[in-house]
């Protein structure tokens, strides 16, 4: 791959540092379950010939658990056994790293500058075939970069290498940058906190994902209080009642 070409120092992940049990292979059993769950319905709602779906990870607002929701959502992908890029692409506020305990550097955003870098140094010591792109260093102009023709370049050579590519983007209210990709990926996931979005939020989060044709793959529930508390955090797709501005359901909707 021409992008991925400078040998540098091979890097692994460090071991977590107190992630606890919101992360990857120390989720609670429940919680594993309703990732897999959510793995399922991506699978019936994405098309079948595409050779690598990217998906986009987004919510209204900060603090919606965007971020968790796509590392958790790589790991279940990954530990069925596709290879899997989960890529930081929040480039003003990235968390990926810091979750996982590995360097920010290098990353997403040295590679939208021209530097090059070897595949391996992504690769996870928890699992061989799950790949973590980490944000690199904060550019001064990331809705320019993600919207670039270098980003959708990279896109284009990685999906020869991975079976699906999960972004992590910027919360859509925020910053345009999640808006900015929107044409290169395959559709987005909105991550909604219960108790903690803002309806007016996740109302002008939709109407603007709307005017910018974005194909909504569904809607995650986080900090769902309903239910069995043996759930713990996440629970499975919900319909929710904003998504009344797109014609189709969301993944997983049970009538």
């Amino acid at each position: 791959m021409g992008l991925f070409k400078n040998k540098r120092k091979h890097s692994s992940f460090h071991a977590e540092n107190g992630s606890g049990k919101t992360l990857h292979k120390n989720l609670q059993f429940t919680a594993t379950e309703q990732y897999n769950l959510i793995r399922a319905n991506l699978d019936f709602t994405l098309p079948v010939d595409e050779k690598c779906p990217v998906i986009g990870v987004t919510s209204s607002m900060r603090g919606e658990g965007k971020s968790t929701t796509a590392v958790n959502l790589s790991y279940v992908f990954a530990k069925k056994g596709s290879k899997v890029l989960l890529i930081d692409a929040d480039l003003r506020i990235p968390s990926v790293a810091k979750k996982l305990g590995i360097e920010s550097s290098p990353g997403l955003a040295d590679l939208l500058r021209g530097k090059g870098a070897q595949i391996s140094e992504f690769q996870s010591h928890l699992l061989p075939n799950w790949f973590v792109l980490p944000s690199g260093d904060i550019p001064p102009n990331p809705s320019e970069l993600l919207g670039s023709a270098r980003m959708e370049n990279i896109l284009n050579q990685l999906r020869e290498i991975f079976d699906y590519i999960i972004i992590d983007l910027p919360p859509v209210n925020i910053v345009s940058d999640a808006i900015s990709i929107s044409s290169l990926i395959s559709g987005m996931i909105v991550v909604i906190r219960e108790e903690y979005t803002e309806k007016k939020e996740l109302e002008r989060c939709f109407r603007q994902l709307k005017l910018s044709n974005v194909k909504i793959l569904g809607c995650v529930m986080n900090e769902t209080k309903t239910g069995s508390a043996s759930y713990g955090r996440y629970k499975k797709y919900k319909y929710y009642k904003y998504y009344k501005y797109y014609q189709s359901e969301p993944a997983g909707t049970k009538k």
